[in-house]
């Protein structure tokens, strides 16, 4: 057991050495689904590094829905709270604002059923980094693009 927990401890330290938060000017690939009331969301984007805490990104969605599904293009930006927290590298907690259009693509007879739209919203989530590139990411908020998401992360 004392074995196992040292090993645990090690891989975990290995992990903070070798995980960095988003330089400015290195970019990071975002993707994964989502929970809303509007259906299932799929998601990928980008985010690049602005400043060692300011990341501005772009996001595309797609949701099924009944009757028809809605096409999303999303900007976002977000502060990353991980040197003001002073928090381990392989981990990052962050909020912002998005802002964007989406679409709604009706199957036939329904296409009054929804409008199609600006967004505005705000987001809190964090990731927790494997190793230097691949990371998972929860996020809450987001405006009509979800109530929450799941995904993976890899910085380019």
């Amino acid at each position: 057991m004392k074995k196992a927990l040292l090993l645990l401890v090690l891989l975990i330290g290995a992990a903070s050495v070798f995980a960095l938060p988003l330089n400015v000017g290195q970019s990071q690939f975002n993707i994964g689904a989502g929970l809303s009331t509007w259906g299932v969301p799929i998601y990928m984007g980008v985010d690049y590094g602005v400043t060692p805490d300011i990341t501005l990104g772009g996001e595309a969605t797609l949701r099924f829905h009944n009757h028809g599904s809605w096409v999303g293009i999303y900007g976002n930006g977000n502060y990353h709270f991980v040197n003001l927290l002073n928090m381990p590298s392989n981990t990052d907690f962050y909020a912002g604002l998005c802002l964007g259009f989406d679409v709604w693509l009706p199957d036939d007879g329904h296409e009054n059923a929804h409008n199609s739209g600006l967004g505005l919203g705000v987001q809190v989530g964090g990731r927790y980094y494997f190793n230097d590139r691949l990371g998972l990411n929860l996020e809450f908020g987001g405006g009509f693009v979800s109530g929450g998401k799941i995904g993976i992360s890899c910085k380019l």
